[in-house]
Formats: structure tokens, C-alpha cells, sequence
């Protein structure tokens, strides 16, 4: 595993964000959802398109907090421009499971 500084994990923007809208995406190479995270006031709302299809239903994502890196350039991802890196963990499976705040904070709030 590679080392890195801790003024390099800085310069990695995580924040909690609230799920407002949630789409299947089935013109994605591999199964997806679009979704639309709601980051607060500084940041606003923010599209990411998410290989979620093996655990979550789009109508079971919207009020969901979760985390993502907002600082990542943008991303074609097939016709839809992917702005923020929602991050999850694969299963025993492979298949994404999301990380998420396992208690209910203010959206927009910078991991540390």
C-alpha cells in the first residue's frame, strides 16, 4: 500500500450529502442510477451517476445521506455528467454498498 502525506488527504474534498432525486440509468454500460445529493448551501446540488442496481431500489435513495468526494473534475458517464464521486464499498459480491454517516448530521459537513 502506498503511503501519502496527510496534506494530500486534505486536498480531498469528502462531504455528507442528502439523496433529492434518484433515476434508473439503464443506458449506462454496467447498471446505474443518477442521482441528484443535495450538499447544502456552500455547494448545492450535485449529479453522480452510481452502480447501485444490486442493493438499492431509486425510490429507496431519496432522503438517504451518504458521502462523496466533491472535488473530483467532472465525468462523462455515457450522456450524463457525473459531478461528485458518491463512495461505497464492494460486498462479498463486488456489487457497491454506500458509505453513510450511521447517525443523521447536517448535510454538507466535511469529513474529518
Amino acid at each position: 500500500m502506498a503511503e501519502i502525506a496527510f496534506d494530500d488527504f486534505l486536498k480531498v474534498d469528502i462531504r455528507v450529502g442528502k439523496i433529492t432525486q434518484a433515476e434508473p440509468y439503464p443506458e449506462a454500460r454496467k447498471p446505474a442510477i443518477k442521482l441528484w445529493v443535495d450538499f447544502g448551501d456552500e455547494i448545492g446540488v450535485k449529479k453522480s451517476s452510481a452502480q447501485l442496481t444490486a442493493h438499492y431500489a431509486p425510490e429507496d435513495l431519496v432522503g438517504k445521506q451518504v458521502m462523496a468526494v466533491v472535488n473530483f473534475p467532472l465525468r462523462q458517464i455515457g450522456k450524463f455528467m457525473s459531478e461528485v464521486l458518491v463512495l461505497g464499498i464492494p460486498d462479498e459480491n463486488d456489487d457497491v454498498v454506500l458509505l453513510t454517516p450511521d447517525k443523521t448530521v447536517p448535510i454538507g459537513g466535511r469529513m474529518y
